[in-house]
């Protein structure tokens, strides 16, 4: 897999925008054996960290960890393997550590910090208690699936050092109540990312899921970009390392299908204005109002209705708007107290 020297997203739109040609960029987990990358990963004196987010996902996290813990045992591919478990109230916690994971609830990272609740706040929690030069992204909820996510996502970062972002694809099943599964998953990203690459990041458009939750990254990447602390972190860091370092800088690979729990449409509904808002402050018009800490004067919201005893009640919800700066730009632990008389 060869891809063309890194470039600069801003020159290429100022130039006048050639769509990208994505198939150069794209290949299948087939592609990529394990022991292969194993081997290479030592060559070039690599580590690897897989990172698990996690909320109240019991049912399904012990295996997403014990999956991915064999693949590591069996080749010494994986040097870590993390969950940051994101205010779990079950036993999420308990059942990743007894699958093999080194398990950290977010809030307790860096509290001197404070603590945001959602998805992005976790994997930006991870970059303070991980090691690895490429991080990879799992999410916990997932049913069907292999430990392939793994490798497919590693083999462009470990053989093509232009790569800095892997994003995953895959057909997305869907079970429906009467029990049959099909393929019509995605729904924010084909309602909402995609009209929003198309319209306004067309050299993305070639991106087949710019929402998927597998992906891996080199950590000077991650170190150096914000991250919304909610749904929004897998679209902000796709614009923005196109932005930062040009399209030739993202690959993507084909990891066949995957199943995981679906959410309500009103809960949707909370992760597409997140998405909204990220693509608003990258299009040069930040929102101030909601942009501080939790609690702040004026948070976004989300107007919504729902039908109770016969009458349709609005209701409202909050929007997490805030990022967290650049990992590298922080101290990880808070400065020693000052004793009287100390300098």
């Amino acid at each position: 897999m060869t891809l063309p020297a890194t470039g600069d997203g801003k020159a290429a739109a100022a130039s006048g925008f050639t769509p990208a040609p994505w198939g150069a960029r794209t290949s299948r987990w087939q592609d990529w054996p394990a022991q292969r990358l194993a081997d290479r990963k030592r060559a070039l004196g690599l580590t690897v960290s897989v990172v698990v987010p996690a909320r109240n996902e019991e049912a399904t996290v012990g295996e997403v960890v014990s999956r991915i813990a064999a693949l590591g045992a069996g080749t010494g591919l994986l040097d870590e393997l993390v969950v940051i478990d994101s205010d779990s109230t079950d036993k999420t916690a308990g059942a990743a550590a007894r699958a093999g994971a080194t398990v950290h609830r977010a809030r307790d990272v860096a509290p001197h910090l404070d603590a945001f609740p959602g998805k992005g706040e976790a994997l930006w929690k991870s970059l303070l208690v991980t090691k690895g030069d490429l991080l990879v992204f799992v999410d916990a909820d997932l049913t069907q699936w292999g430990p392939h996510f793994v490798t497919g996502l590693l083999g462009p970062l470990l053989f093509d050092e232009h790569v800095l972002l892997v994003k995953g694809f895959y057909e997305r099943l869907f079970a429906d109540g009467d029990g049959s599964v099909t393929a019509d998953g995605g729904r924010v990203t084909e309602l909402v990312a995609r009209p929003l690459l198309s319209l306004w990041w067309p050299e993305l458009a070639g991106v087949v899921q710019p929402l998927a939750g597998e992906w891996a990254a080199r950590r000077g990447l991650m170190e150096s970009l914000p991250i919304p602390v909610g749904y929004g972190i897998e679209l902000a860091v796709l614009l923005d390392t196109a932005e930062e370092h040009g399209v030739a800088a993202i690959a993507q690979v084909d990891l066949g299908s995957r199943g995981h729990k679906h959410q309500s449409s009103h809960d949707l509904a909370v992760m597409a204005a997140e998405l909204l808002l990220v693509a608003e402050r990258r299009r040069g018009t930040p929102r101030p109002a909601g942009d501080g800490p939790p609690g702040g004067e004026h948070p976004a919201r989300l107007q919504q209705f729902i039908r109770s005893a016969g009458e349709v009640r609005p209701y409202s919800r909050t929007v997490p708007t805030h990022e967290r700066p650049p990992a590298r730009s922080v101290t990880r632990h808070p400065a020693p107290a000052r004793t009287p008389g100390s300098r």
